[in-house]
């Protein structure tokens, strides 16, 4: 879109316009700069939704899930404008002995046909899609997700770019069926679990619901202590999300590293999986090959997993037992649908050691994983990187783009600078905002509590807060429809000053009603940070040739004293510690005794015209 300018040497060109994040194109705002779109099967929608390359980086890869079938597998496509027989799929046996085929309409229109063993029966989310079957968890997925149809998440996930982690187990509890992947919103994951010296089963269930309550779309459970058995059954009865785990954290507790063995290994997946857990954190990419890549880190290997792992390479000189038992595993996890996180072992701990050849390294064999995984019908992510510099998350993101062929990435911050330690929530979620701008599905948030101790419920608030601002911020510039509704309805609000609505639609709308009534318990046309005179969003809505502050829906009456603090919210301001006690009770209450004010203390109109006596008149008839 071109600009006119006077001086053409300051005209300027907008970039190409992607998708619109607003389902109703309000406002001036012309679109996302992000690419458009393309939700197609296989590898012609490998972009979906994508920011545009920076010079020098890696392409996508022209490859995906259906690329890795299991052997005896094939499939094609072509050109079909319709089905005769209909658009649900059909399984139909051919003359070639031991084979059947299932014949189905992608949701482009697009036929495709796909070969298969006779008698197989499908299991896993994958295999489903595969066969052109449309799940009841798929249809989940695109209720909870209106700009998918059920067929564009079936191919998605055909294509291996989705995941729908939903254990058969888990799925007879309370689970929610919920996706990770690029053609959908971006996800948030929470971490928690009891450690040998601090928590417990009660309190992680409490940390769960709490979680949920802040908008984490999956949790961990990485208990190294207590009853861990205890505790994860716990999590999964109570959850409505889906739960992963790191299985080698069980698999040593009470005996050493030295020890685990492959019959142990499926023994412990085999048990969770039969407990309903949706994905597991396997550090198989660990390679020995990798190990002396690490020796002149500042900060050497930071997964547990990985470290634990190395440590077992060292003493047995073997390569990594859960790289050579990989298609074992995927027996295990495919009999229950547990998804892959395959795990990075070898992530960078501090911005010195990113993006360095071990990392790069692991990364290269996950690929490989991942495509063993695919050819066994087992749904997979990938795990990646914990501290990056901002300048290069975009590259970390679309090397994993090509050497995973768009299988979704889930990653940890990144942390873009290492000195803040109790403000790591902040840190990370400026990294995982560019995370997820640039390609990761899901951002695994970080607490204050990071590297300092085990979050408490707070910190859990904090970090999901965190995350949900950096999701959301992503998929705003990465145009997904309707994704900025919510944001313009807000505004709207706002420019009303209708303080009511514009509390009702904010994320935390406890925090910022206490927040707003600290300084002025009144809602009147105007905020304490400009008082009356100066308010720039009550001046632009006097003006009549504006729009602003005129929308019907949001239209009020004015200057309305706002019901009392709830005990949440005053407890909120409790904790500021900025209140005297006394004026906290005063919020509380809001009775027409207790809003009274002094000349020139809280509650002033802050206005050079209106009488500071009448406003206090107002407020006490209020």
């Amino acid at each position: 879109m071109p600009v006119p300018n006077a001086d053409e040497s300051r005209s300027y060109t907008l970039p190409p316009l992607g998708g619109d994040p607003s389902s109703r194109s309000q406002g001036t705002t012309p679109g996302s700069f992000a690419k458009k779109a393309k939700i197609l099967p296989g590898a012609a929608g490998r972009l979906t939704f994508a920011s545009a390359d920076t010079p020098g980086m890696p392409e996508p890869s022209d490859k995906t899930a259906w690329d890795f079938l299991p052997e005896g597998w094939d499939t094609k496509t072509f050109d079909a404008p319709r089905l005769a027989e209909g658009t649900e799929p059909l399984r139909k046996s051919l003359k070639a002995p031991g084979l059947d085929a299932a014949v189905f309409l992608q949701a482009d229109g697009s036929r495709r046909d796909v070969i298969f063993p006779s008698g197989f029966t499908p299991v896993t989310q994958l295999e489903h899609a595969r066969l052109g079957i449309v799940t009841y968890e798929m249809k989940r997925v695109a209720e909870r997700e209106p700009h998918l149809t059920p067929e564009q998440v079936r191919d998605e996930v055909a294509a291996g770019r989705m995941v729908i982690p939903a254990n058969k187990v888990h799925l007879g509890y309370k689970l929610d069926p919920m996706a990770i992947g690029r053609a959908s919103k971006t996800k948030i994951n929470a971490n928690m679990g009891a450690s040998p010296v601090s928590s417990g089963t009660d309190e992680e269930v409490e940390k769960l619901k709490w979680a949920e309550r802040w908008g984490a779309d999956t949790v961990m459970d990485l208990s190294t202590g207590g009853n861990l058995d205890e505790c994860r059954d716990a999590i999964l009865r109570n959850s409505t999300v889906p739960i992963g785990t790191v299985p080698i954290y069980s698999m040593i507790i009470g005996r050493r590293i030295e020890t685990l063995d492959k019959e142990q290994i499926l023994a412990t997946l085999r048990h969770q999986a039969v407990q309903g857990v949706d994905y597991f954190t396997i550090h198989a990419g660990v390679l020995q090959e990798h190990i002396e890549y690490v020796k002149d880190r500042l900060i050497g290997i930071v997964s547990r997993g990985g470290s634990l792992l190395a440590k077992w390479m060292i003493h047995h000189g073997q390569e990594n037992p859960m790289y050579t038992a990989w298609e074992d595993i995927c027996d295990v996890m495919r009999e229950y649908d547990v998804t892959f996180s395959i795990g990075d072992g070898l992530r960078p701990g501090g911005l010195a050691d990113a993006t360095d050849r071990a990392q790069l390294a692991e990364l290269q064999a996950i690929g490989e994983l991942t495509e063993r995984a695919w050819r066994k019908g087992v749904q997979v992510m990938v795990e990646g990187p914990g501290h990056v510099p901002f300048d290069q998350i975009e590259f970390n993101m679309k090397l994993q783009r090509r050497l995973c062929h768009g299988a979704p990435f889930y990653v940890l911050g990144p942390l873009v600078t290492d000195m803040f330690p109790g403000y790591d929530h902040i840190t990370s979620c400026i990294g995982a905002t560019a995370a997820g701008f640039h390609g990761a599905s899901m951002l695994c948030y970080v607490t204050p509590k990071e590297h300092l101790g085990l979050p408490k419920k707070d910190d859990v608030k904090q970090g999901c807060v965190a995350y949900k601002i950096a999701a959301h911020a992503a998929d705003v510039a990465l145009g997904i429809p309707g994704s900025r509704d919510q944001d313009d309805e807000l505004t709207k609000a706002r420019a009303a000053l209708n303080w009511e609505k514009h509390f009702e639609l904010s994320f935390d709308p406890d925090l910022a009603r206490a927040y707003h009534d600290e300084d002025l318990d009144v809602d009147t046309d105007f905020c304490a940070m400009c008082g009356h005179d100066w308010c720039s969003v009550r001046i632009s809505k006097e003006i009549q040739e504006f729009a602003s502050g005129k929308a019907n829906e949001y239209a009020w009456e004015k200057a309305k004293k706002s019901p009392a603090l709830t005990p949440e919210q005053k407890s909120i301001l409790e904790q500021r510690g900025v209140l005297s006690p006394e004026e906290i009770h005063k919020l509380a209450g809001k009775t027409k005794k207790a809003v009274g004010v002094e000349v020139g203390k809280k509650a002033d109109c802050h206005s050079d015209y209106v009488d500071t006596s009448a406003a206090v008149a107002l407020h006490e008839k209020l």
